[in-house]
Parts: structure tokens; sequence; C-alpha cells
């Protein structure tokens, strides 16, 4: 008997597998595979968020006007450029289908988030990876990989897994460098979290052109993971056509409403990101004491690269640390067979890592 099939292509998605949560017979757990956001959501967004379950019998506003104004008011864009998603990857996902089909090309970086093949594949596009330079994303590379079919440019800043960033000279140099047809997206998921002076998520450059799409999270610093809520800045034109594609009601009210509580409660997203940069380094330095490799990274987690000897290879490292109920990710289908992605938890979490590499590091 004959069955439906699939598009062509769909069946050469790998699926994405997320962040381990648990571990058979742990005592407990100190998972640091998702990068979640250590300190949690604003307690605020926590009783906004449970003030929504009264209304749960009314739909959502559509439009997400009054998380839009927040979202305008806190980082000082125009709330008419702002869509609103299930999810920074849902409107990853909206793009790549609006823009890219059959024949097309869809470009990103060697060590790009997985979600980007997996987008452009689901559109019907071919996947193109352009090599990066020590863990950084290579401007000149991205540049020389573009074609005629190109329609779409990823950019993970800072890059997820390698906790990299460009400065914005790069992001307008790499712009700069592309067909006006060639739609740029820049995946600014740990924006927040960055300090340094050179760096910019995007925001002027989608106000000064037409082919210049920014995205952002709440699952990142604002500690809002499990509510799915993502935002894009977008000229108007690539609105437009958001807005035409997302579901009607793509936002949950108890989402929106965690959200607009959460921008609000600024005391708390200052000492999540200065909680986040005093553990970091002090992660930093303590694994780099133990000879291990860590990648300097302005985001809420360290890649780490470990020895080539098998007692004390990245596999190794990953098992010692599930067998004691720390969860670590392992990233080579990210390319990096060597390495592990470890997120940044609280004070007791970092301690206890630091002093559970130790003694794997000490074993013979």
């Amino acid at each position: 008997m004959s069955t439906p099939a699939p598009r062509p292509g769909i069946l050469d998605i790998d699926p994405y597998v997320a962040g381990d949560s648990d571990t058979p017979g742990a005592a407990r757990i100190i998972k640091l595979s998702s990068n979640e956001c250590a300190l949690g959501p604003s307690p605020k967004a926590i009783t906004a968020f449970r003030e929504a379950g009264n209304h749960l019998y009314r739909y959502p506003d559509s439009a997400a006007t009054e998380l839009r104004a927040a979202i305008a008011g806190e980082y000082g864009l125009d709330a008419v450029k702002i869509v609103c998603g299930n999810g920074s990857d849902e409107l990853l996902t909206l793009l790549a289908q609006a823009y890219a089909g059959p024949g097309d090309e869809v470009l990103f970086s060697e060590h790009g988030f997985l979600v980007y093949p997996i987008i452009a594949r689901f559109a019907g596009g071919a996947p193109v990876v352009a090599p990066e330079c020590g863990l950084t994303v290579d401007v000149d590379a991205l540049l020389d990989k573009v074609t005629t079919k190109t329609r779409i440019v990823f950019v993970a800043n800072p890059g997820n897994p390698t906790g990299s960033y460009l400065p914005v000279t790069e992001i307008v140099r790499l712009h700069e460098g592309l067909p006006g047809h060639v739609l740029l997206v820049l995946d600014g998921a740990y924006a927040e979290y960055v300090t340094a002076d050179d760096y910019s998520p995007g925001g002027d450059l989608v106000n000064a052109n037409e082919n210049v799409v920014m995205t952002r999270t709440f699952s990142k610093i604002y500690g809002l993971s499990g509510l799915r809520l993502g935002w894009c800045y977008a000229p108007s034109a690539a609105v437009d056509v958001l807005n035409r594609v997302r579901g009607p009601f793509n936002v949950s009210g108890p989402a929106q409403a965690a959200a607009v509580a959460a921008i609000a409660d600024t005391a708390h997203t200052e000492k999540v990101r200065a909680e986040n940069e005093t553990w970091r380094a002090w992660t930093s330095r303590q694994l780099s004491a133990l000879g291990l490799d860590v990648a300097p990274s302005v985001t809420n987690f360290v890649t780490v690269r470990f020895p080539g000897d098998p007692a004390h290879n990245a596999e190794a490292a990953n098992a010692f640390l599930v067998a004691e109920g720390i969860l670590p990710r392992r990233i080579a289908n990210y390319g990096l067979p060597d390495s592990l992605r470890i997120t940044i938890g609280t004070e007791a979490e970092m301690r206890e890592l630091a002093a559970t590499l130790s003694r794997f590091m000490e074993k013979p």
C-alpha cells in the first residue's frame, strides 16, 4: 500500500536534540546543558504569570501590543517594527520559509546554531556552511560563500556554542558585502549578556536598511524558557510578511504578561548579568588552571576543550560529570567533538563543577 510521503528533503533533516535534563540514579541534578538562567525569572514575572491564569478563557492579544511597547521602551526601538513569536525559533523558521525555497541557499557559519540547517531544509533550501576562524564567525569566509542563489545569511551574535562575538564594525562590513536581495538575520539570543563597548545586537542596522532582521529571546537572561517567547525587529516589509504567515495567536496571554513584568524588573536583570559575569570569570579561571582550554565567552556559558587522550577527552569528561549528576552539553554535532559546552550556573553549582572536573583530571 502507498502511504503519504513528506516533501523531498524533509527526511534529510537531523532532528534537533535538546540538552539533557535528567540522568538515572542521580541523587541531585545540576543542569548545565541548556544555557538557562541560573537565577530564574523575575519574581514579578512569576506573579504576573499566575495572575494571567484568571483569564485563560480569553484569547491573547494577537498583536502583543503591550509587550511590543514594553520591548520598544526598554531597547529604544520602534514598536511598529517588532513581531513577537513562540520563541525566536518560530520567527527564524518563518523567515526561512518566507524568503527561501527550492533552489535557494541559506548561509551560516561552521559552528552556527543547529536550528539553521533544519529550517533551511524545511523551507526546501540548501544549507551552506562557511568556516569559522578561532571559534569566531569569519566575515570574509561568509562573503566568499555568497552566490546568486543565496537568500538568507544567519549570524548568531554572540555565537552558540562558541560564546564569541563580532564587533559592530564587522557586522556592518558583512552587511555591506551582501547583495540587496539577501536577508541578513542577526540572532541575538544572548545579546543581553554582552557588555563589550564594540558590540551591537543590530537595531541600528535594521533601522537603516531593508534587508536586516534582528531576533531576540526571553529564554536566556529573562529566564522564561518554559513560556517559549521571542521577538524580532525588522523593516516594515518583513514585518508585513511575518504578520501574514505567523499564527494569529502565536504568543499566549500568560507569556505576554510575564514578559512585560520581566522587562520592567531591571534590578533582577542587572543582578542576573552581574552574577553571570562573576561566575563565568571564576569558572574560566578554575578550569583553565586544570589545564583545560576555555574559550573566551561573552554569554552565560563557556565552551571547554579537553585533551585528546581517551581517559581525559570530552566523551570521558561528559560520562564522569553525568555520573555525578552534572549535565553539560556534548557539541560534537556542532563540529566540536573535543569540547563540552557548560552553562554558567549558581555559585554552588560552579564550585561543584570545578571540584568534580578537578577529580576527573587527576584520575589516571
